[in-house]
């Protein structure tokens, strides 16, 4: 087989592909065996008639269509690989010579990554963040470990207050009429966890065990249920029962019975430690995301069209499989936030394109710097995969090999190398906080 590429306009270019005539000859035999076995010929048993008689019958044009989609497509794969073409689109093919005894010819037309014109990456002027945790951060988190090892006691009497959770059935109505998912039994609600709309919690606060009230509220204007944006409706909520946290005291006792620290200063010191490594590490991703965003901004490249439509389709679909892992279908989003496919791919249009030309520049970056994934990066990867999973490395290899799925981890860890080449080849200015600068 022979193969050359022509670059043409508009990131599109032309394979020439020719294959021998004996791989055809051999395509046209089993084009016949295959066919044989299906067509019947009067006169003969299916399967039993002469080729020559067989031909005559379906007409030699029949064979060759089926020799050609046997040979075509693997001969399209083999010169893609041969000539280095990294297509982005379903090829046109045109047949230039198709003829028992002969070599096939024929050229598919596609379009193909672009070429990135880079700009600057390096020496970038990158905002440094500050990464300093205080005393009150360490405080904050003690706070959070007391209330997520607080206990929760029943009341048999009482009135609703902030950081209960009370027990309620709802019913909500607009314009005196109820709608759809206004209503609930046996609901457990946190007050004060702005889990409700805007106003709902405030007004339980004072209502007692087996006290019933109407809570007006008005719907946000942001709502995603188009009828109740911006709406005023009544809920009739019924308190069933009230649960109350009681915290412990933050002391040595305490410290022991969450963690493995036998004091309250070990534990806070620790909490110091992950603060501050968790600091560092949005320190550094802020970094990361600044110099690769100055990067991509400084190159140019014309992404094809269908690139982003590409990028697109993988946002919808990690979108939908959020939606599942929630309990909600694509239809239902549709459906409260009033919208269609065609509205969600015209709102994440401009994240795709942003997100390809990203994939592009960074990946031309890679090759300008002879920025390569050793197997004992591969291996080490697999390895930290493996221990989040809960799998040996070489079961999980197997199934990434299995899945196709080796080179995109591969990819994923060359693209990572080179946001950290990017990153440290950055100049790094005085900042904010990484939390205050959002």
């Amino acid at each position: 087989m022979k193969a050359t590429a022509e670059r043409l306009e508009n990131n599109q270019v032309t394979i020439e592909v020719e294959v021998d005539a004996e791989q055809f000859t051999k395509a046209m035999d089993q084009a016949y065996r295959k066919l044989v076995g299906k067509v019947t010929v009067p006169g003969f048993r299916k399967g039993k008639t002469p080729r020559v008689v067989f031909e005559n019958f379906v007409g030699k044009a029949t064979l060759y269509n089926e020799a050609v989609e046997l040979v075509v497509p693997d001969a399209y794969m083999k010169a893609v690989k041969t000539t280095g073409v990294e297509p982005v689109s379903q090829p046109q093919l045109d047949l230039v010579q198709v003829e028992e005894g002969k070599p096939v010819v024929f050229k598919a037309t596609v379009r193909v990554k672009p070429d990135v014109k880079l700009g600057q990456y390096t020496g970038l002027q990158v905002t440094k963040p500050v990464s300093e945790v205080t005393g009150d951060d360490i405080e904050n988190e003690l706070k959070k470990l007391q209330e997520r090892h607080a206990r929760l006691n029943n009341l048999e009497e009482g009135t609703v207050q902030q950081a209960d959770i009370a027990l309620i059935d709802f019913v909500g109505r607009k314009d005196g009429v109820e709608f759809e998912g206004g209503a609930g039994t046996d609901y457990s609600l946190e007050i004060g966890s702005g889990s409700f709309v805007p106003g709902f919690e405030d007004q339980l606060a004072g209502v007692a065990i087996g006290e019933t009230r109407e809570v007006t509220v008005t719907f946000p204007e942001d709502y995603p249920n188009e009828d109740l944006k911006g709406q005023e409706a009544v809920f009739t909520v019924t308190v069933k029962g009230i649960k109350r946290k009681e915290t412990a005291a933050l002391d040595d006792e305490f410290a022991k019975d969450v963690s493995e620290f036998d004091t309250l200063e070990e534990l806070r010191a620790d909490l110091s430690n992950k603060l501050k490594e968790a600091a560092e590490k949005r320190a550094q991703q802020q970094i990361n995301g600044e110099a690769v965003s100055k990067a991509v901004e400084n190159a140019e490249v014309d992404i094809p069209d269908e690139m982003i439509e590409t990028r697109l389709e993988e946002m919808i679909e990690n979108m939908e499989r959020r939606l599942m892992q929630q309990g909600m279908t694509m239809e239902n989003y549709f459906k409260y936030t009033n919208s269609n496919l065609d509205d969600l791919k015209k709102s994440l249009r401009d994240d795709a394109a942003r997100g390809v030309k990203t994939t592009l520049v960074l990946e031309t970056i890679a090759k300008q710097e002879n920025i390569e994934v050793s197997d004992e990066d591969l291996q080490n990867e697999i390895a930290r995969m493996a221990e989040n999973y809960q799998q040996e490395p070489e079961v999980l290899r197997k199934i990434l090999e299995g899945q196709n799925q080796l080179e995109y981890v591969r990819d994923s860890l060359q693209q990572q190398k080179t946001i950290e080449f990017i990153a440290e080849k950055a100049e790094l200015v005085e900042g904010t906080n990484p939390e205050e600068a959002e």
